[in-house]
């Protein structure tokens, strides 16, 4: 069983504001309860490649390749000021609108997956997060990273359903205002933006 400490440190993480975070606000904002618990499952199943690099120790050798590190790192860069443009452009997958035509569930929860599988510090960050928590018994260790991260994954998705909730509770109050739709667009926008450039600055 997962300790308490693991599983407060997991929620702090969890819970802090990060880009799937925005990305599920923005769904819930933009496209009501369903599509922002597609936007969740797709954020969690994203970092199932992360939790595999770093059971399998892939996530060493990323951390060692700068030219790997860098080739995900700015793939995501681009993905995210591509949301960016999304979220200012009238019909743009990002964008708040009132009245629009809903997508396909999976192409929503394609997009939360993205996110995170272009982020390639996720992989160094799981192996950072679950390493101390492991008992250092070979024989165990990669029951016990996939527990852990599944665990890890069970937290996230509760976590973004109630945040993607929340949002879509705020829904039709929101979209009654222009203005505040213009700038919640604008909001979301930047808010993609200066995760890129975080991400961006990120080194191996």
């Amino acid at each position: 069983m997962p300790s308490l400490q693991f599983l407060l440190t997991a929620f702090v993480v969890v819970i802090a504001p990060g880009t799937g975070v925005v990305y599920t606000l923005a769904i819930g904002l933009g496209r009501g309860r369903r599509a922002s618990v597609w936007a969740a499952l797709g954020c969690t199943l994203g970092i199932v490649p992360h939790l595999l690099a770093a059971t399998l120790g892939l996530a060493a050798v990323l951390h060692a390749s700068a030219v790997a590190f860098n080739v995900v790192k700015f793939a995501g860069v681009a993905y995210l000021l591509w949301l960016a443009w999304s979220a200012l452009q009238g019909g743009g997958a990002m964008r708040v609108e009132p009245r629009r035509e809903d997508e396909a569930g999976w192409v929503t929860a394609r997009r939360g997956a993205l996110i995170n599988i272009l982020n390639p510090k996720l992989s160094i960050f799981f192996l950072s997060l679950l390493t101390p928590f492991l008992s250092g018994e070979p024989a165990t260790v990669t029951r016990e990273t996939l527990l852990l991260g599944g665990v890890f994954m069970a937290m996230t998705f509760a976590v973004f359903v109630l945040y993607g909730l929340f949002a879509a509770t705020a829904r039709d109050w929101l979209l009654a205002s222009d203005r505040a739709m213009r700038w919640l667009n604008r909001g979301f926008a930047a808010a993609f933006a200066a995760l890129a450039g975080r991400l961006a600055l990120e080194r191996a």
